[in-house]
């Protein structure tokens, strides 16, 4: 019999806002580790993504008013991961969640570099898809004598 090594996480809670290509491919491996999983987004259609085996819940709904997140429970949630496709709306919901209803690790997708200290000024962790290119190609570039 082979043991399985696949690292559970069924108590963890994470709720996701934006069901757009970073957000479902996240949330359909979340789900898949055994992870309880809650997605939100504006448009319904974005959660065809999802993996068919997602096994979370998924919430239509603006997540920058206050009734869809606390619809998605995120009073109890251990991460929240603000992923939408615009800065603003990314702040918004990650300090709402860090400081109306206390999550613990709040992640956010920070697409315009200059916007970073700002985010970092309110404990939020940053993910900058624009800097991690940069820096991929900057790498590159290096390893080939360019830089």
């Amino acid at each position: 019999m082979k043991k399985n090594t696949k690292k559970r996480t069924e108590g963890l809670y994470i709720v996701i806002v934006g069901c757009g290509r970073i957000g479902s491919i996240i949330a359909s491996h979340a789900s898949s580790a055994g992870t309880n999983v809650v997605i939100l987004d504006k448009d319904d259609n974005a959660f065809e993504a999802l993996a068919s085996d997602f096994t979370g819940f998924t919430i239509t709904g603006d997540a920058t008013e206050l009734e869809y997140l606390k619809e998605a429970k995120t009073d109890r949630a251990n991460i929240l991961l603000a992923l939408t496709a615009e800065d603003n709306t990314n702040f918004m919901i990650a300090t709402v969640a860090k400081y109306y209803f206390g999550v613990n690790k709040v992640v956010a997708r920070v697409n315009e570099p200059e916007n970073e200290e700002i985010f970092k000024e309110f404990g939020v962790t940053i993910i900058s898809p624009t800097m991690l290119m940069v820096e991929q190609i900057k790498s590159f570039l290096s390893s080939e004598g360019a830089l």
